[in-house]
Parts: structure tokens; sequence; C-alpha cells
């Protein structure tokens, strides 16, 4: 085996070709764009080999959360995390380059756009970013070949990681043994416990948080557009409290990495809105969005995983906690 050959290098270093080049008027500042936006099409596809590898896993029936395949899951996610830091850095190779210099080939590129970004779109339909959910829904996949069009509208039928995640959390075991939630003294269960101790800790402009505690945790009703029902809010919410013990610590991980997912993609989609910005003010977007108008508000209404950053409005200190059962610490420990 021979280094270039393995990663065929002459195929990869022989696809910059310039389109200033091709009309004679060379900009030097396109092949950078050109290398740039190569590397992040390279880092979506480990991105969603990844991701893919995840939605594999928590696709069955039955996960043991005390197996390798909860971890191995964890891991894959926090590798996608890293990835995403890196693509929100190479923001700043990008802004290297100067507005005049961009508009030496930028009409060259026409109808070309970052919009047309395949992986991408496949990439957040896959972790849960529904049609109906995305800005300027019409618009989403008129950029598109008939083909990849169809593609997305197929892929989007089918089960993302966000349903896989609340299914998962649906079955936590520890909610199916009532033993577990009884043993708190008086007639009280624990999650009536839990809002007592929770009503007691708001301050005086959050009461109204006791009455959407009641209709998010402790109701059964389906919540309209939401995309986690109550029992999985209950156990994310346990999750989140209680992440200490050692068998909580890898289903909290992957709560948080999925935050930290709709965090950087964000963070991304902000840092491109000003770029765009910076470089061509408010001029129509080459594929023809509305340039910064369009990113803005897609970067406001593409979270995808908004639902568990929520739980935060319900938790309380560590020292209010309401005491587990014996029988439920020890089931939560690594020998339980």
């Amino acid at each position: 085996m021979y280094y270039s050959s393995y990663l065929q290098l002459d195929k990869i270093l022989d696809a910059q070709h310039l389109e200033s080049d091709k009309q004679n008027k060379h900009a030097h500042d396109e092949m950078l764009f050109i290398v740039i936006h190569q590397a992040y099409e390279l880092w979506f596809k480990q991105i969603l080999f990844e991701v893919k590898s995840v939605h594999d896993i928590m696709s069955k029936d039955s996960i043991n959360d005390n197996s390798p395949e909860l971890q191995v899951a964890v891991r894959r996610l926090n590798r996608v995390v890293e990835i995403l830091r890196v693509l929100v850095h190479q923001v700043d190779i990008l802004e290297t380059m100067t507005p005049l210099d961009f508009l030496d080939f930028r009409d060259m590129l026409r109808p070309a756009s970052g919009f047309q970004s395949m992986q991408f779109k496949v990439l957040e339909t896959v972790l849960g970013l529904t049609i109906e959910d995305r800005h300027g829904r019409e618009y989403v996949t008129s950029q598109l070949t008939k083909e990849d069009a169809q593609e997305i509208y197929d892929l989007a039928k089918k089960t993302p990681i966000i349903k896989l995640v609340n299914d998962w959390l649906e079955r936590m075991p520890y909610f199916t043994n009532p033993t577990f939630w009884t043993n708190w003294g008086g007639d009280k269960d624990f999650w009536n416990s839990y809002k007592d101790v929770y009503a007691a800790s708001l301050g005086e402009g959050e009461k109204q948080n006791v009455r959407v505690f009641e209709e998010l945790f402790m109701t059964d009703l389906t919540n309209e557009g939401r995309k986690l029902s109550d029992k999985a809010r209950r156990s994310a919410l346990f999750i989140m409290l209680y992440r200490d013990y050692p068998i909580m610590q890898n289903p909290y991980r992957l709560i948080n990495h999925l935050l930290d997912i709709d965090e950087l993609l964000a963070t991304w989609r902000w840092r491109h809105m000003n770029m765009v910005h910076r470089m061509i003010g408010t001029r129509v977007g080459t594929g023809g969005s509305s340039g910064k108008g369009y990113l803005r508000e897609a970067a406001l209404k593409h979270y995808i995983f908004q639902e568990f950053a929520e739980l935060t409005s319900f938790m309380v200190q560590r020292h209010n906690l309401p005491q587990l059962s014996p029988e439920l610490e020890k089931q939560l420990g690594y020998f339980g």
C-alpha cells in the first residue's frame, strides 16, 4: 500500500478547477473558496457516517444501557461534536478573503449555492429537522435536482434521531417499577414530591412555571408540535437531575452531546450569516435566497433538540433533590 494511492490523492488534489481560469479572469481566492467548501463536504460525509451508525444503534427494539452499545453511540456523537467545532473555526479561514476578493469570481458561480449542499440537508433531516419546521419550507428543495429533492422527501418519511431518542427515553426501565416511586413518606409519588420542591425554589415572578411543569411532566396529553412525549421528558429530566449516579452518566452524555450538536450547528449558521453579510451586504445569494435574511431566520428556527435545553427551566439544586429509595439507588449503581 502506498500513501497517495490509499488516499486517492490523485482524485482529491485534481478536484480544484477554478471557474475564473476557465473564463481567463483568474481570481486568486477562488482556490481557497473551493478547498474550504470541499473540506466542509468531506467533514459532512464523516458526520453522516457517525450519525447513521448511531441511528442504527438507537433503532434497536431494546438497548441495554449498561452495555457497550450506548457507550459507542455516546462516543460517536462526541466525535460529531468535535468535528462541528472544526467546521465553525473553518469560517475564520474563509474570512481571510475580502469582499472584493470574493467579487472577483462570485458572479461566475450562479446559480450554484451552499443552499444546495445535499449532505447538510440530509444531516438535518436524519437528526430530526422536518420540512414543516424549516424556514421557507417551499424553498427547501427548489434549488435541488429532481432526484436530490425526492431523496430529501423520502428521507423525511423515515424515523429521525430525535424520535429514536424519544422512544429510548420512554423505555427507561426504572419508571415501570412502582416500588421505586412510592417510598417518599406521606402519600405523594416522586413527581408530586419533586413538584413541591421545585415550586418552593421559584421566585415571585416564576410561579407560573408550576402550571407549565404540570402540563409537561404530569399529564398524558400529547403536546401539539412537540418532539418529546411526557414520558420522555420525565426520563430526560430525571437523567439530568441524577446524572451523578453511574448508570445515568452515559444517558446524560448522550443528551448533552445532542445539545452540543444543536448549539454548534446554530453557531455555524450564525457565523455563516455574519460572514455573508460582511461579504455581500444585503445582496441576494447566488442561489436566489434573500442572503443574510434567510440565513438569520433559519438560524433562529432550525433547532432540533431545543426541548432538552428547555428542561433546565425545571431543575433544582442538588441539595434539594428528593432522596431516592434504597432500591432505586442500588439499581443506579454499576452492580444494581
